[in-house]
């Protein structure tokens, strides 16, 4: 490779890891406002993040576009060719999470005016965790940093046992009381969708470290499989 190649080929890369970074910036966003929507029960906020999702759509489908331009063109191989197929897929796991916090207003617009069964107390912990394991996923992106997403991984457990919690404590207020079932449903559709977030940003840690060393397994072995969730 010359180095006029190697300089066109440096730059295009750069290129697209930054509109990955744009695009992880509107799903912390997305996050944010789910929870700030589901907190309030706003759907005039909940019908905005539903219909935003579409950017985020076109978002991904133009950062798999330049990807795909980039192999044809620069014909990239080892680390380089590594680097652009993780893109393609954290982008893939990108606009999943959003399609979550889009679940999540879904959610809101179904509650209506219907009083919240309880304080939000562990959804606000899971939400602040995945947006913290979405931001340092993506640095280890950035940096090719296996070790850092490594520890990323390591967060989902929160995530997961918060959901786990959140769980015990609604089915409880299910048995006790079956008119609260609804009310209870919604809150744990909105952690579900928290849980399987976690999930995904789990496996931008994946990718990353398949970046790093072209090893490519699984972290949290024991979680489901989410690919066609």
């Amino acid at each position: 490779m010359t180095l006029a190649s190697r300089s066109t080929l440096d730059r295009e890369i750069k290129t697209i890891q930054g509109d990955v970074l744009r695009m992880a910036h509107v799903l912390d966003q997305a996050l944010s406002r789910s929870l700030e929507a589901l907190a309030s029960q706003d759907a005039r906020l909940a019908e905005e993040i539903v219909a935003d999702d579409v950017q985020v759509n076109a978002l991904r489908f133009r950062i798999e576009e330049a990807c795909l331009a980039l192999i044809a063109t620069q014909q990239p191989t080892a680390g380089d060719l590594r680097t652009v197929v993780a893109a393609m897929n954290i982008v893939g796991d990108l606009e999943r999470m959003a399609d979550h916090a889009a679940g999540v207003a879904k959610v809101v617009l179904s509650m209506g005016d219907q009083p919240r069964l309880k304080p939000l107390i562990d959804i606000p912990r899971m939400v602040e965790v995945c947006r913290s394991m979405v931001r340092e996923s993506l640095q280890a992106f950035i940096a090719r940093d296996p070790g850092k997403a490594r520890q990323v991984a390591t967060q989902d457990n929160t995530i997961d046992a918060l959901y786990k919690q959140i769980f015990r404590e609604l089915l409880s207020f299910m048995v006790e009381d079956p008119s609260t079932t609804s009310r209870a449903l919604y809150l744990l559709f909105a952690a579900h969708n928290y849980e399987r977030t976690g999930d995904r940003a789990t496996n931008i840690a994946e990718r990353v470290i398949f970046m790093a060393s072209g090893e490519m397994r699984e972290l949290n072995p024991e979680r489901p499989d989410t690919s066609h969730q």
